[in-house]
């Protein structure tokens, strides 16, 4: 189940032409599993009709506060107590600037001032408004309220100037609201999260590789960072977008990827190794393409030394979580390689199941601990497999990977 199934959300719309974007703001949390209630500006509904948005959410549109019909139906206090959190987008400079000193002269900014749930603004506006002492001012004043500030864009602006100001993506936007409902529990903690394939070059045109797709290890650091933590990505090959939020570092080959992971291993309290790292490499690459003949070509692999070890030896009370993706004898072949890496857990999963292999968007997963413990789940979404996994690295970070208190690595 995603962080918004059951949640209700109230989307705040002010008058910009952004207000089109809400829309689909609208779609996706409804997609989510979000109870979507919109609440109008007056100056909104220039921009968008109130029927759009009722026919998006499956609710009557809030837009008057002396409305008898909406107040017995809805009221603002009724809606401000209702939301589990309330985000505004577009937000426009005016709105912002009545948040920021208490006005309220509408039903939004009535809402607004009635809320005790988390509140988020995403504005949208010219970027020499953006940028006006004014606007950065009254920004910081609900920064400082715990206000959530979703950072516009840069680029080309509807007024025809170039720079910040255009509402950030719809997808930005929710998954912001999805932080915003989700517990913080891994508040403090440094996740360093490896994910995708890593591809050795045969020669400059061709590479031997495998079909991970990284979507998983992607998951697991979107999760992470809805929960709270600081998060960096150590991604091979994949053609995913960077999760909002997370830091990624891109590599290529598995030399690469675990010099890279093996740089990073002292910033971080926990690592999830999701990637799969290639076990072999052509042992004499070719400088040059190999041309196409009628006889048949034999490569000669070379292993690729596993660093995990190494690394496990220092980990110095983090903890490391591994995968194992398997074709045969998953839970003994799981155990060995849990024993053998010195890990606190591993994820295993037999790709040759439906919904269990590669470039997909579920997954099915049996969780063993270092303590002797096995789990195993249905098939699932990747995204709520990462919060099965991160459930158990809260646990094993609260308690310690051996049963001690563990502090947040400094």
């Amino acid at each position: 189940m995603g962080p918004l199934q059951g949640k209700t959300i109230v989307l705040g719309v002010s008058g910009g032409i952004a207000a089109y974007k809400a829309a689909e703001i609208v779609r996706l949390l409804t997609a989510r599993g979000a109870s979507v209630r919109v609440m109008m500006t007056p100056n909104a509904s220039q921009f968008i009709t109130a029927l759009t948005m009722q026919t998006l959410s499956g609710y009557p549109v809030a837009n008057d506060t002396f409305s008898l019909t909406q107040e017995s139906e809805i009221g603002h206090i009724r809606l401000a107590d209702s939301a589990d959190a309330i985000v505004i987008a577009p937000a426009t400079a005016d709105i912002i600037a009545k948040a920021a000193v208490g006005i309220a002269d509408d039903l939004v900014t009535t809402v607004l001032l009635a809320a005790r749930c988390p509140v988020a603004f995403a504005p949208a506006m010219n970027v020499h408004m953006y940028g006006h002492p004014a606007v950065v001012e009254n920004l910081a004043k609900l920064r400082a309220r715990s206000v959530t500030i979703i950072e516009p864009g840069e680029g080309e602006l509807a007024c025809g100037y170039e720079g910040k100001g255009r509402l950030a993506e719809p997808a930005e936007v929710v998954e912001e609201v999805e932080r915003m409902v989700s517990r913080h529990d891994l508040g403090g903690q440094r996740l360093l999260v490896t994910a995708g394939p890593t591809v050795e070059p045969l020669d400059p045109v061709r590479v031997i590789s495998n079909r991970s797709s990284g979507k998983m290890g992607f998951a697991v650091a979107r999760a992470a960072w809805r929960r709270g933590a600081q998060v960096k990505l150590i991604a091979g090959p994949a053609a995913l977008s960077v999760p909002r939020g997370v830091e990624r570092i891109d590599v290529e080959d598995a030399a690469r990827m675990l010099a890279e992971t093996s740089r990073h291993f002292p910033w971080c309290t926990a690592l999830v190794m999701a990637a799969a790292v290639a076990d072999f490499r052509p042992a004499r690459p070719s400088g040059q393409k190999i041309k196409k003949t009628s006889r048949a070509m034999t490569v000669e692999l070379a292993p690729i030394a596993d660093e995990l070890p190494r690394l496990t030896a220092r980990k110095a009370g983090r903890v490391v979580i591994g995968f194992a993706a398997e074709t045969e004898n998953l839970e003994a072949n799981a155990k060995t390689k849990l024993r053998e890496k010195k890990l606190d857990l591993i994820v295993a999963n037999d790709v040759t199941r439906e919904g269990a292999g590669f470039a997909v968007d579920t997954n099915v997963v049996t969780l063993i601990g270092a303590d002797g413990s096995v789990q195993s789940y249905p098939k699932m979404a990747k995204d709520e497999v990462a919060d099965l996994i991160l459930d158990r690295l809260v646990a094993l970070l609260s308690t310690g990977a051996k049963g001690r208190p563990l502090r947040a690595v400094k």
